[in-house]
């Protein structure tokens, strides 16, 4: 009996796992606490992104022939892709702000994509990373609204479509969820990366129950497998999908400043 409770003891803990691991910033040489300066899996990974980024749009394009490489065509389709994003949504007077908004889409669609490799920690799921990213537009569109417009930038918070009684009320909601902006726009990307990273981690969990379990195993695992692999091809869709949303807000961000009153 002693034996088969410790048997079972030792089953129960090779099932033991913790999703949000993954997610835990550590020094990337030795095992002391994390400092302002400390080299991390973050700042790794971080590195690794940018340098995909300056390959794709600075290396991939260098070249400019006429019979473009795949690199080429890869970089001249996102160009192809933002630049009509930002004219469709913000209008053709925002294109001079088009190589910022084009930089931030490739740095989240990397930072997403490389996350999702074996090994790999996914930058994005961090609030740290995606609230200077949204602090980053949330200050630069509030600033160049001033800049352009002067105290006509608060005109963004003025609803003139509405009846008179309503728009002092509409107004202060305007202020409000303004202000809440760079918070949902935050938010938003690094739940979104966090929940997939995490259900995947869940279904693998239960992938090697076939090595300890024969019966419950031999269902359990190949669900987990089927589970793993669908959640992979959504989070491969997500991880465009976020990256788009994160940019077209930041459109429509860049719109309200350009035309503050448009609404």
């Amino acid at each position: 009996m002693a034996t088969e409770s410790q048997d079972a003891a030792e089953k129960g803990a090779e099932l033991v796992f913790h999703p949000m691991d993954q997610f835990i910033v550590k020094p990337l040489f030795g095992d002391g606490a994390v400092g302002l300066f400390t080299v991390t899996n973050v700042t790794l990974w971080m590195a690794i992104t940018v340098i995909c980024v300056i390959a794709l749009l600075v290396l991939g394009t260098s070249g400019r022939s006429v019979v473009p490489t795949r690199i080429q065509s890869i970089a001249e389709l996102c160009y192809g892709f933002i630049r009509k994003m930002v004219e469709d949504v913000a209008g053709k007077d925002a294109l001079p702000y088009f190589p910022y908004i084009m930089t931030l889409f490739i740095f989240i669609v990397f930072s997403n994509f490389l996350g999702l490799l074996p090994g790999a920690f996914t930058t994005t799921s961090h609030i740290a990373v995606t609230a200077v990213l949204a602090m980053a537009v949330f200050l630069t569109v509030t600033l160049m609204g001033f800049f352009k417009h002067g105290l006509g930038f608060l005109g963004v918070f003025w609803i003139g479509s509405a009846p008179l009684p309503l728009r002092p009320i509409l107004a202060l909601i305007e202020v409000i969820s303004y202000f809440v902006r760079p918070v949902s726009h935050s938010i938003r990307l690094a739940g979104n990366m966090m929940a997939g990273h995490a259900v995947i981690k869940v279904f693998a969990a239960f992938a090697p129950m076939v090595m300890i379990s024969t019966g419950i195993g031999l269902l359990v695992t190949p669900l987990s497998i089927l589970a793993i692999t669908a959640i992979y091809a959504l989070e491969v869709l997500v991880a465009f999908i976020q990256a788009y949303v994160f940019t077209i807000l930041t459109c429509v961000y860049l719109k309200d400043a350009l035309h503050p009153g448009g609404h």
